[in-house]
């Protein structure tokens, strides 16, 4: 079996070094272990540190295009390197790589498709009383969202098998973490969740400036996913509060009409009332029509997937890939169908 570990990088020229310093070259149950940097536009030296420290394989992105996009090219690149296990690290060495075994422990026992790492949040230190509470209540979205048990939505220290690889598609431009774990709970993968401790801090996040574009941009992400999966719950759920709101608005009418007869008056919240049931029917209707649609999506997802396990069995390289090992790659040729890498779990 083959595990690739990704890093995901921007501008990481100082923090990369020790990151790479510490990835074991030899975890117990795979035979070959590889390091992947996926370079997402870096204007520094980025790309330069990951072939002068030992990276098997670089791809560069030519311009910034988000730490989602650059996530998603290392899980398409591990795929078409011949992974069986991919793990996602963040080069910022938040997560200690000697947690690796752990991580993919419950996916070499076959018992999941996909582990995320859980920090743990109440017990770091580095992380704010406010931080931690908005984790906590994101991370309690996703898991009703997503139907899953993982305490730690955000935490991208994450491992997949290879099946759980093919089927990820992450669309949200932002971020992966939550859109990725609410995908894989409505896709049936198999999740669990292993307890891991956490680096100091060595700077601050760069996917947002303030916490206050924090919680909105994630608020956006986990609306964004539940609508796409969920599209009939969560329309119905607004257009029940605008219901109620129009009823609300209607009710000093209905008193004055009901017990005195009085008809006149009202105008104002005869007229919101109105404009809160028609939003209300509106709501309703693209509800019923994005759950039309899901099987559209279903069906686009599945298509995705087969032509995901068509390029690897063309032997289609990677884009923006440059392997660093030295080796000249030879062509393999188109790999026959009883050829295709599968993910087993061992037999004990």
């Amino acid at each position: 079996m083959k595990l690739v570990i990704q890093v995901p990088c921007l501008n990481e020229e100082t923090t990369l070094p020790r990151v790479l310093g510490e990835l074991p070259r030899h975890v117990e149950g795979f035979r070959e272990v590889e390091w992947l940097v996926v370079d997402d536009g870096s204007t520094d030296r980025t790309a330069e540190v990951a072939r002068s420290l030992g990276a098997d394989h670089l791809v560069r992105l030519t311009n910034n295009k988000g730490l989602a996009a650059a996530f998603q090219a290392g899980i398409d690149a591990g795929l078409k390197l011949g992974a069986d296990v991919i793990v996602n690290t963040d080069a910022d060495n938040q997560y200690p790589a000697s947690e690796i075994p752990r991580l993919v422990a419950p996916i070499l026992a076959g018992r999941a498709d996909m582990v995320v790492g859980d920090r743990q949040v109440r017990g770091v230190d580095h992380f704010s009383r406010r931080k931690k509470a908005l984790q906590r209540l994101g991370s309690w979205v996703v898991r009703r969202a997503s139907g899953t048990s993982v305490p730690d939505a955000t935490s991208g220290f994450r491992a997949y098998n290879r099946e759980a690889a093919l089927k990820l598609q992450v669309v949200s431009s932002y971020t992966y973490t939550l859109e990725s774990l609410i995908q894989a709970g409505n896709m049936q993968v198999a999740v669990e969740h292993v307890p891991i401790v956490v680096n100091p801090t060595t700077r601050e996040s760069r996917l947002f400036d303030s916490t206050g574009s924090y919680v909105l941009r994630n608020a956006v992400a986990i609306f964004r996913a539940y609508a796409l999966y969920e599209p009939l719950r969560v329309f119905t759920v607004v257009a029940l509060v605008l219901a109620v709101g129009a009823l609300g608005a209607w009710t000093p009418f209905l008193l004055d009409w009901i017990g005195h007869g009085d008809t006149s008056g009202h105008i104002q919240s005869l007229i919101l009332g109105a404009v809160l049931s028609l939003a209300a029917v509106q709501m309703f209707a693209l509800g019923v029509i994005g759950d039309a649609l899901a099987g559209q999506r279903v069906i686009a997802q599945r298509t995705f997937e087969r032509v995901r396990r068509l390029e690897l069995e063309a032997g289609i390289e990677p884009a923006h890939h440059e392997r660093l090992d030295g080796e000249a790659e030879a062509d393999p040729g188109p790999r026959r169908p009883h050829e295709s890498r599968r993910f087993r779990a061992p037999v004990r």
